[in-house]
């Protein structure tokens, strides 16, 4: 048994965010669909699930679903459901999800600033290769 005393903190190579502080971020809000559901509804607004799948494209019905409900476990996205006949649910970005819009937008400023020497640099690899 080790005690207390002689106890050190973890290397970063044990500890992945000791390695890499905004991977919990990483995982959190670029997932698959996650961007595209936080974009789509930061700019549209409130939406009801069959527009947010037809803004998003290809998502399936189901991934889409999931993704939903951990992103309204995690607090990005409000879900208001209407008791009326037919029932009624409705999605929307939340203050803390909004909270990413800088975020969001820096990657979108730096996606057209710098994308085109990722293709240059692409092609150039791949032709050596």
């Amino acid at each position: 048994m080790i005690s207390p005393s002689t106890r050190t903190a973890p290397s970063p190579a044990a500890d992945p965010v000791l390695a890499c502080p905004i991977s919990p971020v990483v995982d959190l809000v670029f997932s698959r669909w996650t961007t595209p559901i936080l974009w789509t509804l930061h700019a549209h607004g409130r939406q009801r699930f069959v527009e947010l799948q037809r803004r998003i494209g290809s998502v399936t019905p189901k991934v889409l679903t999931q993704r939903l409900r951990q992103l309204e476990r995690d607090g990005l996205v409000v879900r208001t459901y209407f008791p009326e006949v037919p029932p009624r649910v409705e999605y929307e970005i939340s203050e803390l999800g909004s909270s990413l819009a800088p975020l969001f937008a820096s990657l979108a400023d730096w996606s057209q600033g710098h994308m085109p020497e990722v293709d240059r640099a692409r092609s150039r690899y791949d032709a050596a290769n």
